[in-house]
């Protein structure tokens, strides 16, 4: 059964590794791709109602009667949110398909361009006017990865070379806004990519089987991110959802003229871990003159406008070490894990100097 935005389908996902792995160590080989960082996206390219029935010449490429919708990893339809994409789409692509892929913004002069994951989070807007706004502003590109359906032939059992070839042959100079990942089956050539791919603001590498079916919501695949450790301050602790114990840490780090700025969080404790925590923090607490817990907050966004974020400040003493992927502008791009903390290190030693920064790639580079 063709997939269908109305039923839609779950992505297949992939399995973390620490290294890109040798392509005989999956039988039938790898095929081996930039890891694209945006928002995973199943567009579901079908005949207009008007055409239903049938027109030779709505099969033409460039034909504008086909209606998408764009569907996300979750639940949540991307449609409204990325108008220009929808109208490219129906214009460029030659027929009725389903295809893979993520939904990237890109920003910088050209020579200069990277992928922009915050200019990316502020196109999912309520409102129709900033949407229509930030769809001129920062439009958005889709990179496609897999090719689900074609006409009225389902891909899904397919192995993953055949879909590449068809990707290739159906979509590939298709034009922009809609471009096809680079792929790869030389390992040497896929951990160049790791390391060069990331000044232009990619994640990564993914390894596919290219015997391996579509298999939705399973983890077929394998992803290698960037791995990375960085000595922080703690700043302060939410409790957690229970309402017992440390749900996630707040770090900061110090920039050159010695402000202490937020960067993210780190959060995944046991049970019994969170408990601990509150105990060992207790004596960092940030308490008024008369013994009272100072009130603190963090920055409210669109997103949190009815959370609650506020948190137990903590003095900025306590150093821990954590890992991290990457950063995005001046703070950690996801939630970062604690390895250890580090007592022998002065709070105010812990500046962004010590980051690893990726050396600038193009952009337009990876989507040749």
């Amino acid at each position: 059964m063709i997939p269908t935005a109305a039923e839609p389908i779950v992505p297949m996902l992939a399995k973390a590794v620490a290294e890109v792995p040798e392509p005989d160590s999956v039988e039938g080989g790898l095929s081996y791709e930039p890891k694209w960082d945006g928002f995973r996206g199943i567009v579901y390219a079908t005949r207009a109602e008007a055409d239903s029935a049938g027109d030779a010449e709505a099969d033409a490429p460039g034909d504008a009667r086909l209606t998408v919708e764009i569907g996300s990893r979750g639940s949540k339809m991307l449609t409204r949110y990325f108008p220009e994409l929808v109208e490219a789409l129906a214009r460029v692509l030659p027929g009725p398909c389903v295809l893979d892929g993520e939904i990237v913004v890109r920003t910088g002069e050209p020579g200069h361009e990277r992928l922009d994951w915050e200019a990316l989070g502020q196109r999912i807007h309520p409102a129709a006017s900033r949407v229509a706004t930030l769809s001129v502003e920062t439009p958005a590109t889709f990179v496609a990865f897999d090719l689900l359906a074609l006409g009225d032939r389902d891909l899904l059992d397919s192995p993953f070379a055949e879909r590449r070839a068809l990707l290739l042959e159906t979509v590939a100079g298709a034009g922009h806004p809609l471009h096809v990942t680079q792929a790869t089956d030389d390992v040497t050539t896929a951990r160049r990519w790791l390391t060069e791919f990331e000044g232009a603001g990619l994640d990564g590498v993914v390894a596919k089987p290219t015997r391996a079916s579509y298999a939705p919501g399973k983890r077929t695949m394998l992803k290698v991110k960037h791995h990375r450790t960085a000595d922080v301050v703690v700043l302060g602790y939410r409790v957690h959802k229970s309402g017992s114990g440390v749900g996630s840490l707040l770090l900061g780090l110090y920039d050159d003229e010695g402000e202490l700025h937020g960067v993210g969080g780190a959060s995944a404790f046991s049970d019994a871990r969170r408990l601990e925590l509150v105990d060992e923090l207790a004596p960092y607490v940030d308490r008024d003159e008369d013994g009272e817990v100072r009130h603190a907050e963090t920055e409210r966004s669109r997103f949190s406008s009815g959370k609650d974020v506020s948190f137990v400040p903590l003095r900025p003493e306590r150093v821990v070490e954590v890992r991290y992927d990457q950063m995005e502008g001046t703070r950690f791009r996801h939630t970062v894990q604690v390895e250890r903390w580090r007592d022998d290190r002065e709070a105010r030693s812990c500046g962004y100097d010590q980051l690893e920064v990726p050396a600038a790639y193009d952009l337009g580079e990876v989507l040749a």
